[in-house]
């Protein structure tokens, strides 16, 4: 069999084998919180005039910016973008965990993703808290994006300077063998497990995660750039000739905003 062949053979079975309830559970989350963030980002003139939702909720759940929606709405805000960003990037995590559920291993699937998501929930929390206090600073407008040159290339520095970091290496290593991962880790029970993954999903992305406050928190294309950057990173093949560039970059970035004030 031709080496091409093998590889479409695999891939066909790796599609097959994601159209379990479970995955189409999961895929529907990405899909459902990606659609509730196009919906709070656009413009509300465009929501007034269509009023496509026709929930007084919805439309007050759509107003997140700080001074209007209050800490509730923008922590649920922050979590509709963990849940849209970072369950993405762990889907060769999942992947990896199913196929021991079909090699006959004992796991849960659900415990393990509630695990996951319980560590992106606390993140949320904290990431409303640091928006609402730079909001109240006037640090960052009604609508996440930063105000002030430092803050956006201290935040860029931060998030270079992380990509070099011993931490950062090891939470990638983890990201990038899931397998591996769970079998140092298969005594716990699914829940630990996920909240392990996710603790070591955090440790990859928190620094770029908070680049929203530079890119603006309600950017679509910072959080699709964003998201894409992150899966591309955990990857084995292709992460470990982008983490280094990636923080040179944000390093160069953080200098160019600081010098020119753009």
């Amino acid at each position: 069999m031709q080496p091409l062949t093998r590889e479409v053979i695999l891939f066909a079975d790796r599609i097959r084998s994601m159209l379990g309830l479970h995955w189409l559970v999961l895929f529907g989350a990405i899909i459902a919180s990606w659609v509730a963030l196009y919906a709070m980002a656009i413009p509300q003139e465009l929501r007034e005039a269509s009023r496509l939702f026709g929930s007084e909720f919805w439309v007050s759940l759509c107003a997140i910016t700080p001074d209007l929606a209050g800490f509730t709405r923008v922590t649920l805000m922050w979590l509709l973008m963990s849940t849209a960003m970072m369950l993405p990037t762990a889907l060769p995590a999942f992947a990896a965990y199913d196929d021991l559920t079909q090699s006959g291993a004992e796991t849960d699937f659900h415990m393990l993703a509630v695990g996951f998501i319980a560590v992106w929930a606390g993140f949320a929390l904290v990431a409303s808290g640091l928006q609402m206090a730079l909001f109240h600073y006037e640090l960052v407008s009604s609508f996440g994006d930063s105000r002030s040159l430092w803050l956006s290339a201290l935040l860029l520095a931060i998030a270079g300077l992380y990509q070099f970091t011993d931490m950062k290496e090891a939470c990638l290593s983890k990201c990038r063998a899931p397998l591996t991962f769970f079998m140092q880790y298969w005594g716990e029970t699914p829940v630990r497990l996920g909240v392990r993954l996710g603790a070591t999903c955090l440790g990859c992305c928190w620094a770029l995660m908070l680049l929203a406050f530079v890119g603006g928190v309600m950017s679509l294309a910072f959080m699709g750039l964003a998201t894409l950057i992150m899966i591309l990173e955990k990857l084995p093949e292709i992460g470990r000739w982008i983490s280094r560039p990636l923080g040179f970059t944000l390093i160069g970035a953080s200098g160019f905003v600081a010098l020119t004030g753009l």
